[in-house]
């Protein structure tokens, strides 16, 4: 999921890098105007933004889920359970991809082919 963020935190205000002011203490005071000077200025923003891009680059070594290029399971049983795991990751990618067909607004995010095997940064 690393290569998602850019896609939700490109987008200051959903997750700013810094804050100028401590979060509400109280309930129902917090207005437009406070939320605005609270939010970070444009150099703290710039830098969030450009580090969730660097972040969110797809790594030279892209593993998807299921995928195991080298040969670590040599027995016959882990290989029975790994083209097992592997098909039911396809079925569950082919329902995804069918299924934000018909969205307004897709959700790729979970599809097993867009999920790296392990995290890499």
């Amino acid at each position: 999921m690393q290569d998602k963020k850019f896609d939700f935190y490109s987008w200051m205000p959903n997750g700013p890098p810094t804050m100028k002011r401590p979060p509400p203490s109280t309930k129902g005071v917090t207005t437009m105007e406070t939320i605005l000077e609270a939010l970070p200025d444009v150099n703290s923003t710039t830098v969030g933004i450009c580090t969730v891009w660097v972040l969110s680059n797809e790594p030279m070594d892209r593993r998807r889920l299921g995928e195991y290029p080298d040969e670590r399971f040599t027995e016959k049983t882990p290989q029975q359970f790994i083209k097992k795991f592997q098909q039911r990751l396809s079925e569950i990618s082919k329902c995804i991809q069918e299924r934000n067909k018909t969205m307004h607004l897709p959700y790729p995010y979970l599809d097993p082919c867009q999920i790296e095997n392990s995290v890499s940064i």
